[in-house]
């Protein structure tokens, strides 16, 4: 590999260290020249292919994103062919720099609103061309490659690490990871809450397919563990295993950004997210997060801001029952207190009622502050629905 890219830096970080009162390291995979781990299974499992001398001269995948741009690179990097199916909802910035990874040697197919679907046009294209079908996770080739991770940590560490916190999609990375160190180390995997695709085959003893996945954490929104990489991580036991709020997982991008200047994707900054939840089980101990990609879409920003505040509890929106007469809008607006600020506001006066609807955004600084303001408008006969968390009608009217 070393011909084709550097080893990623292994990065001791002060402020989570102090945080969290261990001996904190991050694995920046942000830091490949495709920004994610992906490139490293690519690399092995073509090399091997085209080691063979089969004939083979197109390789065809299917990814989310972080994949399809390991095997652009490795396309370019070989001089062979690629066809690279992505689902549409792919982020753009995730489908530009893999045409400008793949260059003439790549050609991009945008199928499916779910990987699922991308998966089984892809493989039914490999069957009709005859070129090899690459798997971003469930192939032995590829879960060697990804397992480098572990050897570089090794060689940068010195030793095995008493900790790690790998994040976890189709398995190809904690399965790699997993399998080098075996039971040097101690484990924790964690998963998006809308994709949890280990935990539901680890409760079933089999790999076995989520009814619905939040496609949020795109680098790790997986309906169904890989076969082989279940084979690797059937014994791990549940109580190894988390499930991350997609919205938390926003505060820890924002923190990474705002303090660090480290950008990561969603699926990226899984593993950094996981230590608030590990408590004294890590205290004292050193710890590796693999940080497995920062491909993220700046566009997406303002979103993640908003999931962030959200979750914090800084931010809700309300459907107001306000009078319809004059000086109403003057006295609701007496309620807020001194750090309540109003994010959005939309009023529809219907003159034939008596009351008006206002469909109302509101920031602060801490979330007790809410409390006081719901009482105060409780108390002058004021009504209102927090719909913050009512899904269907945040996604409606938010």
């Amino acid at each position: 590999m070393r011909a084709v890219f550097d080893a990623t830096p292994l990065q001791r970080n002060a402020h989570l260290s102090d945080r969290f009162g261990a001996d904190i390291w991050l694995k920046r995979e942000d830091l490949t020249p495709v920004r994610s781990y992906k490139l490293r299974g690519a690399f092995n499992a073509m090399r091997k292919v085209l080691a063979k001398d089969d004939g083979v001269t197109q390789f065809i995948c299917a990814s989310a994103g972080n994949h399809a741009q390991g095997v652009a690179f490795m396309c370019q990097h070989f001089g062979v062919r690629g066809t690279i199916f992505m689902p549409v909802t792919t982020p753009q910035q995730k489908i530009q720099k893999t045409a400008m990874f793949g260059g003439d040697n790549v050609r991009i197919e945008l199928v499916g609103d779910y990987f699922d679907v991308t998966l089984r046009a892809a493989q039914d294209y490999a069957a009709q061309e005859g070129g090899h079908f690459l798997s971003p996770f469930d192939d032995e080739d590829v879960i060697e490659g990804q397992a480098s991770i572990a050897v570089e940590i090794e060689a940068q560490l010195g030793q095995a690490p008493d900790h790690l916190i790998l994040p976890v999609g189709g398995g190809g990375l904690s399965a790699g990871v997993t399998s080098y160190f075996g039971h040097q180390s101690q484990f924790t995997y964690v998963e998006p809450a809308g994709g949890a695709c280990l935990r539901a085959a680890l409760q079933a003893g089999r790999p076995v397919a989520l009814p619905r996945v939040d496609t949020f954490a795109d680098g790790a929104a997986v309906a169904r563990i890989g076969e082989r990489t279940f084979a690797r991580l059937a014994e791990v036991g549940l109580a190894n295993t988390l499930s991350i709020p997609e919205d938390r997982i926003c505060i820890t991008m924002l923190d990474m950004l705002n303090v660090e200047g480290i950008v990561l994707e969603p699926a990226g900054a899984l593993a950094v997210d996981a230590l608030q939840d590990l408590g004294r089980a890590i205290h004292g101990r050193t710890v590796v997060c693999v940080t497995s990609g920062g491909n993220f879409d700046f566009e997406r920003l303002p979103e993640v801001k908003e999931r962030a505040q959200r979750f914090a509890g800084l931010k809700k929106y309300f459907l107001l029952r306000l009078p319809q007469r004059p000086g109403a809008l003057k006295e609701f607006l007496n309620f807020l207190g001194p750090n309540d600020d109003i994010s959005r506001f939309e009023y529809l006066k219907k003159s034939a009622r008596n009351f008006g609807t206002v469909l109302i955004g509101i920031e602060t600084t801490q979330p007790e502050n809410f409390a006081g303001l719901l009482a105060r408008m409780e108390a002058a006969g004021f009504l209102c629905n927090d719909i913050t968390n009512d899904e269907t009608l945040s996604q409606f009217l938010i």
